[in-house]
């Protein structure tokens, strides 16, 4: 059997990274077969923002004019998307029914609360509903700054009403294997500081669409399970109003997708902690936690991108720690995917399997949580004072049996940062001595001098491991920006 590998399709990618010759049947069909006999069991296709991809009755489509005026010709999606609708043709119908074809299984994702640009009220990405109701946003005519201010506000009854009418339209039009709401586009959808006292309008909301789908299920004669995008740690998420875990108590989702928003991939998502959380539900709740296209080492800290390695070392972690399979959100084709062509190719024909995993070279970054209520850990860990030493814990998944393994430290640019000496104790053991690597371009925070640290097999552990990084030569006080482990079977 498929290890699980889900990849969500956003609602802008397609048309905006297609030429307008490819707005046919054959381009929509295109999309779909690259993933034919791949490793990738699951399209979850996203249908909208605050306006939808097709003409709906419910909401404005993409394409719709704003303040009068129309999206530009340099405004390929809304225009790609144009041309489909002027040909007859709908891209989730067709790809629904081609993904059947090819053995993958298609659900329809629809994001709950899209703030994509909000800071610019012209933009054409804006439904009319909430440019002519800023009453309705979590901060009333707030300002754009940040933008979760801008987003509706689930307490007002507008709100729900206008979300659930595109909810019912899209399960009456498609008829998707599943069907699933992402709560983390943009993750903040209650009062500010009420979200806890207020996860109850969120979990009405949640019975009623389980209600649809039941009722679209004896209709369509196939089960329509329902999944949600949540934040990461299971306290956050009802910190914030998203009470999953009763949720799926309730039996009234399937699926649980633990992520963060976008800011950085977590590679510390305690899975066993939404296991045990979810008692006697954990057997009938899936849990496929979500990767994300980022890796920033804190907020605001310099990102770079996830490469096949990262991905590996978050699959490795969440593997060991109870996960279904794995959910990529910003891993689509073209260039929002973060790795090259032949590594996505890669991914695609050889999957992330538990065994895939094992046999290949893995990382473990320290980033942080980003998605929590005010006053929740976010698990800061950078950037550090190397003088003063500093202690990362890293969860690595399964220790090696075999091959070899290093601790890496990026430093920031500062005066004698070229001379400065460091050492590391990995679980209170001294590694080996440092080397300079001669590549800073994969670490982020931004990284100058990147040192690595031969480590000892024997001292690395299940599950969580602590660095200890310390510096002892040089004149003057350096700053720790980057840290990871760097696990290797040598079976590539």
């Amino acid at each position: 059997m498929k290890t699980t590998l889900v990849i969500n399709e956003d609602n802008s990618h397609f048309f905006g990274t297609r030429r307008p010759e490819e707005m046919t049947l054959a381009g929509l069909h295109a999309f779909v077969d690259q993933y034919a006999g791949s490793a990738v069991t699951h399209l979850f296709l996203n249908p909208n923002g605050m306006c939808a991809n097709f003409r709906s009755r419910t909401r404005d489509a993409i394409w719709d004019p704003v303040d009068g005026k129309e999206p530009g010709p340099e405004r390929i999606w809304p225009q790609n998307a144009r041309r489909l609708f002027i040909a007859g043709l709908d891209p989730y119908t067709v790809w629904i029914d081609r993904c059947r074809e090819k053995g993958i299984s298609p659900w329809l994702s629809m994001r709950m609360n899209d703030i994509h640009c909000v800071d610019d009220p012209g933009s054409y990405m804006h439904s009319s509903m909430w440019r002519s109701s800023p009453g309705l946003w979590r901060v009333p005519n707030g300002p754009g700054d940040p933008w979760i201010n801008r987003a509706l506000n689930y307490v007002h009854a507008e709100v729900r009403e206008h979300q659930m009418a595109f909810v019912r339209e899209l399960l009456e039009r498609y008829a998707p294997d599943g069907f699933e709401l992402d709560w983390m586009r943009f993750g903040y959808h209650l009062t500010p500081g009420r979200e806890c006292d207020e996860a109850g309008i969120l979990t009405d909301f949640v019975r009623e669409v389980r209600s649809l789908t039941n009722e679209w299920s004896r209709k369509r004669g196939h089960a329509i399970p329902l999944a949600v995008r949540v934040p990461a740690h299971p306290d956050a998420a009802i910190g914030l109003g998203m009470d999953a875990v009763q949720w799926a108590r309730d039996e009234l989702v399937d699926l649980i997708v633990p992520c963060p928003f976008w800011t950085s991939s977590d590679f510390d998502i305690p899975v066993e902690l939404w296991r045990e959380r979810l008692g006697p539900a954990v057997r009938r709740t899936a849990i496929l936690p979500g990767f994300e296209y980022n890796v920033r080492p804190w907020p605001g800290g310099e990102a770079v991108e996830n490469d096949l390695a990262s991905l590996r070392g978050f699959a490795a972690s969440v593997y060991y720690r109870g996960a279904d399979g794995l959910y990529l959100f910003n891993w689509m084709d073209s260039e929002t995917r973060p790795v090259p062509a032949d590594e996505y190719a890669r991914l695609l024909k050889e999957g992330i399997s538990k065994d895939v995993v094992a046999n290949a070279s893995r990382r473990h970054p320290v980033c942080y949580r980003d998605t929590v209520p005010a006053g929740f850990p976010d698990d800061i860990q950078l950037p550090a004072d190397a003088r003063a030493g500093a202690k990362f814990r890293i969860h690595a998944g399964a220790k090696l049996d075999a091959g070899n393994a290093w601790a890496i430290v990026g430093l920031a640019r500062r005066d004698g940062v070229a001379g400065a000496r460091l050492e590391a104790l990995l679980n209170g053991r001294s590694s080996g001595a440092a080397e300079d690597m001669d590549d800073c371009r994969e670490f982020g925070g931004g990284t100058v001098r990147a040192i690595r640290f031969p480590c000892r097999l024997e001292d690395i552990r299940d599950g969580f491991n602590e660095l200890h990084v310390r510096q002892v030569g040089g004149e003057a006080a350096q700053q720790i920006v980057w840290a990871e482990l760097r696990l290797d079977p040598g079976l590539e």
